[in-house]
């Protein structure tokens, strides 16, 4: 860890902040970087005994698409990661998991973002129904798991914690 020398919040948000860190690299050299500051958040694939995965269709206007992605969200002051990513299935997809299991936790961009995205496994998943936030809209897709790792080929599935967690949902 390089020592910080001073710090600048040029930006504070209800879903991030930014700051400008002043360092100094192991040469000596003094630099800036401006750091997205995030609480991180969390997601599951829905993997349902027969092989289909539940994905979720939803507008993302800084890609100014709609992506497929597993169910996520923030975690919230205080939430546990697995519980963040139990909620979010539920919410989303109407479907509430009996067992989550930790796939991964990784820095979604370390260029200049501190956010760590955690990516598990639902499975045992009881039907309840979908409770979404006022600003969401998402369209819940099954497919099989083999349909999905396919459209990670084709280029139609192109959210990173997605395809982690498809690509290591093949492993368990």
């Amino acid at each position: 860890m390089r020592p910080v020398s001073s710090s600048e919040r040029l930006f504070d948000g209800p879903i991030f902040a930014i700051d400008r860190d002043r360092l100094t690299e192991s040469n000596g050299m003094e630099v800036v970087r401006d750091v997205i500051r995030h609480p991180g958040g969390a997601g599951a694939l829905p993997l349902f005994a027969d092989g289909r995965v539940a994905l979720v269709r939803q507008y993302r206007h800084p890609a100014r698409a709609e992506l497929l992605e597993i169910p996520a969200g923030r975690i919230e002051p205080g939430e546990d990661p697995e519980d963040c990513a139990a909620r979010e299935v539920e919410q989303e997809t109407g479907f509430r998991p009996g067992r989550i299991k930790r796939l991964a936790g990784f820095y979604s961009t370390p260029g200049f973002c501190e956010e760590i995205l955690h990516v598990f496994l639902a499975t045992d998943l009881t039907p309840t129904s979908q409770q979404l936030d006022h600003d969401e809209l998402v369209e819940v897709h099954l497919l099989a798991l083999e349909e999905a790792l396919k459209m990670i080929d084709r280029g139609e599935i192109v959210d990173s914690k997605t395809i982690i967690a498809l690509l290591l949902a093949t492993r368990m």
